[in-house]
């Protein structure tokens, strides 16, 4: 018989409803239960393509023995951490100060029946291994939590009480730092230190892209002509591109690589790291010129558009499990590939077998992930790509999680605006998918975090959609010069303002869980980055000062951290760099605007807006006055440089 979860709008809380185990949804009913009946509650976080929470679920809450102990000794509550990241974001701080190291998913918390948190873990296996303090299982450990509760041990109750104390404790940032290009040279240090020379990116395995950082070099390099920035860009951007974390059959990066070289992935793709990856390629396509860099760039939007889309909006995530096992639709077999290219009268089987990294033994738990280690697509390759296509459509599609995300939504949106500077029907499809997920996710004057498509939301957005959502449209009115878009910004950014700022602080939530807002580029941008961003656009888009003071004080409040630590950051370093250089405005009558977008965008200066005016040819002006005009777009660039 199916659980709580049932009446859920939640894909992955779906996924829990017919467990054995007495789920509750986040909610007051659940604490209340805790509380008269005095059990301990186990708070259990995750989501849709996450694997180990497959995994948790099929080992632990599949389990008739876990589920028994669950149901007789606590309140057990499921939360999807996509639909409440304030949730998720306190307790991932909860396994920090518990761990000493940070989380991940599934998330698993016990607290006491008054909900405060006395431990915190990740996934736990059912038994227990032995000779391991730290290797309890969970039916071990739930044993135990229950025989201490039941016993009001007070020394965990003491710790529980010793917690919140931590957790209500706020750090406030020590004193200011002036803001200086200098934090350059720290940043560059840092990143080098990380960087991998063999396959680039600027970790060893697991592997994440981390677009934030890219980004950052990119505009390193057009800031400072920094050659060893553009070498660690290109390189990496090659390297990802290989095949293996990026999808050369269907297009699309999965969320990370198991290995160093980009080939394994966990085969999950994410919304947000296909929309980030997305505008790093156009952003280094314009910048470096590289044609594979622009394919890379349109085939991430292509992807989303195919598989990932419905009425104009995005899902947020494909799972990495199909058929009971990972990555199933994606790998082929030697012997599948080599009758295929056979019976499609291919010769040279063999090369081509090799060029695409295809072996009798495979590569992955001895199947074959496509590669092509030159980084070079053969000539054949787009054919025999539609007849790998073939071989996949005959599979069952991993599971996609169709909630709308209003903030990772608005990312793909904005790359897309950008794209489309390049090739406009990237700029059609932004409008579209803009307006649909405007009608979907703000009503009657209120932004929502998520919805699932046809459903209406429930959940008000946090600052993440304000500032990604904000960010679009500050951008959509760059290529469109459609002020409802730069009025929509500018109501965004007021009511984030009026909701989550506070001189110079922001938090992401302002409900139940007043969680601090992070600065740090972690599994995305920084929303309080993306927040500056939008605040010194509106500044110099609206000629008000108030904006750019908000932005100015925001990044004073976090400069201590931002100059000790910059490869955190660098998104907000990116933002720093744009206020103290200032904005360049180029001003043109639409049709100009319009019809040499491409060329504008190839300025070479990274702060640039495009703003309507009467002008006939094009004026090149910065914060409180304008420095030459031309008719000639073709030199814009050389003026857009000589007014520093």
């Amino acid at each position: 018989m199916p659980n709580r979860l049932a009446q859920e709008d939640s894909p992955y809380l779906q996924q829990h409803k017919n467990n054995p185990v007495d789920w509750y949804p986040w909610g007051e009913e659940a604490f209340a239960k805790a509380k008269e009946e005095d059990k301990a509650i186990f708070i259990s976080i995750g989501y849709s393509s996450c694997h180990w929470c497959h995994v948790m679920e099929e080992t632990v809450f599949e389990n008739t023995t876990c589920a028994d102990i669950l149901n007789e000794s606590f309140v057990c509550i499921k939360v999807d951490r996509e639909e409440r990241p304030d949730i998720d974001k306190h307790y991932q701080e909860v396994h920090m100060l518990l761990n000493r190291r940070a989380g991940g998913w599934p998330t698993s918390i016990f607290c006491t029946p008054q909900n405060k948190p006395f431990f915190a873990g990740t996934y736990i296996p059912p038994e227990s291994k032995e000779g391991s303090v730290s290797g309890m299982g969970f039916i071990d450990l739930t044993k135990l939590i229950a025989q201490k509760i039941g016993e009001h041990d007070p020394k965990l109750f003491e710790n529980a009480d010793e917690i919140e104390k931590f957790l209500e404790h706020k750090e406030h940032p020590k004193e200011a730092t002036v803001l200086k290009e200098e934090f350059l040279q720290n940043f560059m240090l840092q990143v080098k230190n990380n960087y991998d020379t063999k396959d680039g990116g600027f970790s060893v395995a697991p592997k994440f892209p981390q677009a934030s950082t890219l980004n950052a070099l990119i505009t390193i390099d057009r800031l400072f002509a920094d050659n060893s920035a553009k070498a660690m860009v290109v390189d990496t951007l090659k390297s990802m591109k290989k095949g293996g974390m990026y999808d050369l059959v269907d297009g699309g990066f999965c969320r990370y690589s198991v290995d160093n070289m980009w080939l394994v992935p966990h085969f999950e793709k994410m919304l947000y790291d296909n929309a980030l990856l997305c505008n790093v390629y156009t952003q280094a396509y314009l910048t470096y010129k590289e044609e594979s860099f622009l394919e890379t760039a349109k085939e991430i939007a292509d992807f989303w558009y195919n598989f990932m889309s419905e009425d104009e909006l995005f899902y947020s995530a494909s799972d990495a499990d199909s058929e009971g096992e990972e990555g199933t639709y994606f790998v082929y077999g030697y012997d599948e590939v080599y009758t295929l290219l056979a019976e499609n009268g291919y010769e040279n089987i063999q090369t081509m077998m090799d060029e695409m990294q295809i072996t009798p033994h495979g590569n992955f738990e001895g199947k074959n992930i496509i590669r092509l280690e030159s980084g070079k697509k053969p000539k054949y390759f787009d054919e025999v790509k539609i007849l790998l296509q073939g071989l996949r459509k005959k599979r069952d599609y991993p599971f996609c999680d169709k909630k709308v995300q209003t903030s990772w939504s608005g990312m793909m949106i904005h790359s897309l605006f950008n794209l489309g500077a390049i090739d406009a029907k990237y700029t059609q499809k932004a409008v579209k998918s803009l307006e649909a997920l405007l009608e979907t996710m703000y009503i009657d004057g209120v932004l929502y975090h998520t919805t699932l498509i046809h459903k209406t939301p429930k959940i008000e957005a946090f600052l993440e959609d304000y500032a990604f959502l904000a960010q679009a449209l500050v951008t959509a009115y760059k290529f469109t010069q459609d002020e409802l878009y730069l009025i929509n910004a500018q109501r965004l950014t007021n009511k984030a303002l009026e909701k989550f700022y506070n001189k110079g602080e922001w938090s992401f939530s302002s409900g139940e869980f007043v969680t601090k807002a992070e600065i740090y580029d972690n599994t995305y941008t920084s929303s309080v980055s993306i927040m500056i961003d939008v605040l010194i656009s509106l500044g110099a888009l609206l000629e008000d000062e108030k904006y750019t003071h908000f932005a100015f004080k925001t990044l004073e409040y976090n400069s201590y951290e931002l100059g000790r630590r910059p490869v955190h950051y660098p998104y907000m370093l990116v933002q720093m760099f744009r206020y103290l250089r200032g904005e360049r405005i180029i001003k043109a009558n639409s049709a100009n605007l319009s019809q040499n977008s491409l060329s504008l965008v190839n300025v070479n200066y990274p702060f640039v807006q495009f703003k309507q005016s009467n002008e006939n040819g094009f004026m090149v002006c910065g914060d409180k006055s304008c420095f030459a005009n031309t008719d000639d777009v073709h030199t814009v660039n050389a003026l857009v440089q000589n007014s520093f």
